[in-house]
């Protein structure tokens, strides 16, 4: 695709992502945000307007962000704290495309404990070694400072677990960084209902290391976000309008 397809694909895949967090119950009033690189002013990147419900998200309501905090095409507010984590993200990974960050609620909680996930199931493995935890919480993300610790601790991992915040997923498409936020927060869930019940049994650390080959590639996070991304859009085509 050229710059203007791309940039097309990228945006309603956006558009999209944030109907799937709203109907995932993701939101906690104006927090949270999802970013996409532009293909083409790739110091330049696309985010949702502060204020506005995940559930309404539409590809025209998208803002275009510079590096330095100003917003370049789009008419609403920017979310101060969606500049200071994801321009510092962007800077510092290339490779990445897009980042997602929400104030989930098993994620809120698993992010109390400080700690990276227990390999105990088959989608668990797909963070094996490919995670991090950021455990300096300072309050909220206002310093650009705090923005690059943040991607510091983050990494070359596909995923950060911000302490007595949230969680914090990058992928090489709109589509795998969505998907490991997603499957991340049911992560979450899934070892918190398991650790209330008992002590899990961990899967050993060659299948682990062999499971997270095979359920934690790019293109994997890529492909498992397409079935939600077609109902979506078949459920509230109006995500698309521009």
């Amino acid at each position: 695709m050229d710059a203007t397809e791309e940039r097309r694909h990228r945006k309603q895949r956006l558009a999209a992502a944030f109907r799937l967090f709203g109907h995932f119950g993701f939101e906690e009033g104006a927090a949270g945000h999802i970013t996409a690189r532009d293909p083409e002013l790739t110091d330049h990147f696309w985010v949702n307007p502060l204020f506005v419900s995940f559930k309404k998200i539409r590809v025209k309501d998208l803002l275009l962000v510079n590096h330095k905090g100003d917003v370049v095409h789009g008419s609403r507010r920017l979310n101060l704290a969606a500049f200071t984590i994801h321009s510092q993200i962007h800077a510092a990974r290339p490779d990445v495309v897009a980042a997602a960050h929400a104030h989930s609620v098993y994620g809120k909680a698993w992010s109390t404990l400080r700690r990276p996930l227990d390999p105990i199931t088959q989608d668990a493995c797909a963070f094996y070694g490919d995670h991090s935890v950021f455990d300096d919480y300072t309050g909220a993300v206002l310093e650009l400072d705090e923005g690059k610790r943040i991607a510091h601790a983050l990494g070359d991992g596909k995923a950060s677990i911000l302490a007595n915040h949230g969680l914090l997923t990058v992928g090489r498409s709109v589509e795998e960084a969505a998907w490991w936020f997603i499957t991340m927060e049911r992560t979450c869930k899934v070892q918190l209902i398991a650790e209330a019940a008992g002590t899990p049994t961990l899967i050993d650390a060659e299948t682990a290391a062999k499971a997270a080959r095979q359920a934690g590639g790019h293109e994997m996070g890529r492909r498992q976000f397409r079935p939600l991304y077609d109902w979506i859009v078949d459920e509230q085509p109006d995500l698309l309008e521009e």
